[in-house]
C-alpha cells in the first residue's frame, strides 16, 4: 500500500480527472492505506465545495431566475459544516455497502479497496466544487462533475472490487441507488441544519 497525500495524492487526483481508467490500474496495483487516504485525501478535498460554497454566496450572493435567495451567515456556515461532515460519513457508508455487496455481483470483498474506489471516484465532484466560488456556475458544473465521478466509479468497480465485466452494470446500478439514498438523506439533514440559522428569504433581482 501507499500513503495518500503529497505528490502522490496530487498525481492520482489529476489522473482521475484526465485518465481514470489507467489511474484505476495504478491504484489497484498499489492502493492507498485506508486511514491515510481518508485523512490526507478525502478530508481536504471534500472541504472544497463546502468552503467555496460559503465564500461564493457571501461575496456574490445567489439567485435563481432573477430571484435572489438570502440566508443568514450562521445558517450558511452551519449548513456547509453539516454537509461536509455528512459527506465524509457517506464515504465510509458507501464503501461499506460496496464491500458487503461485491460478492453478490461476482466480486471480492475488501474494505480498503472499496474505500479507495469511493474516495478516488469522488475526486471530480470535490474539485468541481471550486465552481461554487461563483454560485451561478456551481449547479451546472456540479452536475457535470458528479456525472464524471459516477463514470469513474463505474470504470473502477471491476478493477478494484473484481466485479466481472458482464455484471458491472448491475453492480453499478445497486451502488447508484445507494448513492441517491445517501444524497437525499444528506440534503434533508443539511437543509434542517441551515434552518437553525434562520429562514430563507427571497427578493427580485432585476437584470
Amino acid at each position: 500500500m501507499v500513503v495518500a497525500g503529497g505528490a502522490n495524492g496530487v498525481s492520482r487526483a489529476l489522473g482521475m480527472l484526465i485518465r481514470p481508467g489507467a489511474t484505476w490500474d495504478r491504484i489497484a496495483e498499489a492502493p492507498a492505506e485506508p486511514r491515510a487516504l481518508f485523512v490526507r485525501y478525502a478530508v481536504p478535498l471534500a472541504a472544497v465545495p463546502a468552503v467555496c460554497g460559503v465564500f461564493g454566496v457571501l461575496v456574490f450572493g445567489f439567485n435563481i431566475a432573477n430571484i435572489g435567495v438570502h440566508m443568514s451567515v450562521v445558517g450558511l456556515i452551519l449548513g456547509a459544516a453539516v454537509s461536509y461532515g455528512l459527506t465524509l460519513a457517506a464515504v465510509w457508508a458507501l464503501a461499506a455497502f460496496i464491500d458487503l455487496t461485491a460478492p453478490a455481483f461476482g466480486g471480492l470483498r475488501g474494505r480498503g479497496a472499496a474505500l479507495n474506489l469511493v474516495a478516488y471516484a469522488a475526486t471530480a465532484s470535490w474539485i468541481g466544487g471550486l465552481s461554487e466560488i461563483y454560485p451561478s456556475l456551481g449547479i451546472p458544473v456540479g452536475i457535470l462533475a458528479g456525472l464524471y465521478s459516477l463514470y469513474a466509479l463505474y470504470l473502477g468497480l471491476p478493477k478494484l472490487m473484481g466485479v466481472p465485466e458482464e455484471r458491472k452494470l448491475t453492480a453499478f446500478a445497486a451502488v447508484l441507488i445507494a448513492i441517491l439514498l445517501l444524497a437525499v438523506g444528506r440534503g434533508m439533514i443539511t437543509a434542517k441544519a441551515a434552518e437553525v440559522g434562520g429562514p430563507l428569504s427571497a427578493s427580485y433581482v432585476p437584470r
